[in-house]
């Protein structure tokens, strides 16, 4: 039994055992393909093709979004076409769209769509300060908008020489065109600002720098007078002030201040008085000055005025001026000597003396010295009159001419 079983068993596996063993020739054969698989119920799905397209899309536009913004960001990076250094107001208030149009306009950017995206991507759009702003010749997009946002903008500079009154100092702020604003209705005590060369930009308000300088002054005059040296005859800081004051006007010559000082300071030592022309003037004109067409009369010395140090003792009640530095510093630390007089030697600086007797004689020579500038003054002023009567006299003679001319 088991060998028919065998047997039925290899007579089935017979057609396929004969299948595999094809000739060589029917090998070569073509046999038939098989058919492709059926796509399923799930592909043909209108949601899924949605789908697909989708993401097809998001794909294609996150592609020209990244070239975009790669487009983008060169530009913004890449020189500008501005040419030459160009000014340019960009005023308070101003949004992003009108700065950005600004710009394009005056040809320091070339596409103000950019330069907006680029602001926005850098989220600078509330940073963007207002002020007078200097591009340099092919700035880029970004650099232009980080010299905006810095604030850094055109420096302009107003100097305010040693010597002025707060009303002269007044009167220069008030004529500058790039500060703004009102001057504080109250004029700052006498000597109580700092002459100096102060920068700003444009918009600054004047009482903005009014502001500074007695801060600077503050801040000197506090430095100066814990300097000082022991035993001077000015027992405050006003006191400092207001000798200085006197030194700045006396000489505009800062090797001279230390001396000056030292004969004021002698002076007061000794008990006598100051004797300081530019205190007369303060006295009789205050802080506006003496008119250019009013002479000093010699009455002037003798009248009685609280500033006039020929008449008071000591020192006048407050600055007639506002000194600088080099003066606060003369007077803190003046110079060691003992001479107690000065005059003018007809160069700009003076020529101090001990004695009276040899004050006197500086004196004399000063005299003479006027004397002769007054002589040479007048002696120049004929000249040019004489040359003006002679260039009128040319002038009507060749008027003249062609007339004479014509007759003939």
């Amino acid at each position: 039994m088991t060998n028919d079983t065998n047997w039925k068993a290899s007579a089935s596996d017979a057609p396929a055992s004969r299948a595999s063993l094809r000739s060589p020739a029917a090998a070569l054969e073509p046999t038939e393909a098989p058919q492709p698989p059926k796509r399923s119920r799930h592909s043909r799905n209108r949601i899924v093709i949605v789908f697909n397209a989708l993401m097809s899309l998001m794909v294609f536009a996150a592609i020209l979004a990244c070239g975009t913004v790669y487009f983008g960001k060169q530009r913004f990076e890449e020189p500008g076409p501005l040419q030459t250094t160009r000014s340019v107001v960009i005023k308070e208030g101003s949004g992003l769209a009108r700065i950005a149009q600004q710009l394009e306009s005056n040809g320091i950017i070339d596409n103000e769509f950019i330069f907006r995206a680029g602001v926005r991507a850098y989220r600078a759009s509330s940073s963007l300060k207002a002020g007078e702003y200097a591009f340099n010749p092919g700035m880029s997009m970004f650099e232009v908008m980080d010299t905006i946002r810095s604030g850094k903008g055109v420096v302009y500079k107003v100097t305010l020489p040693e010597g002025l009154t707060v009303h002269q100092i007044f009167q220069r702020l008030a004529e500058n065109e790039v500060l703004t604003g009102d001057l504080p209705a109250e004029l700052p005590p006498e000597g109580s600002l700092l002459p100096d060369t102060y920068p700003f930009q444009r918009g600054a308000k004047r009482a903005d720098v009014v502001a500074q300088m007695r801060r600077a002054h503050d801040k000197l005059l506090a430095e100066v007078w814990a300097r000082r040296t022991e035993g001077l005859p000015v027992k405050t800081p006003e006191e400092l002030v207001t000798l200085a004051s006197i030194v700045e006007k006396e000489t505009g010559k800062a090797d001279e201040r230390p001396r000056v000082a030292a004969v004021f300071i002698n002076r007061l030592n000794k008990g006598m008085r100051l004797q300081s022309d530019p205190t007369i003037l303060y006295g009789l004109f205050g802080g506006e000055g003496r008119p250019a067409d009013r002479p000093i009369y010699r009455s002037d010395i003798e009248k009685p005025t609280p500033f006039n140090t020929y008449v008071i003792d000591g020192l006048p009640p407050s600055p007639i001026a506002n000194p600088g530095r080099a003066a606060l510093e003369a007077v803190a630390n003046p110079s060691r000597t003992d001479e107690l007089f000065f005059v003018a030697d007809g160069t700009g600086g003076h020529v101090f003396a001990v004695t009276l007797d040899e004050h006197e004689e500086n004196v004399k020579r000063w005299r003479v010295i006027e004397k002769q500038k007054r002589e040479e003054q007048a002696k120049q002023e004929a000249d040019a009159a004489a040359k003006t009567d002679a260039n009128a006299a040319d002038e009507n003679a060749d008027t003249a001419q062609p007339e004479a001319t014509t007759a003939q």
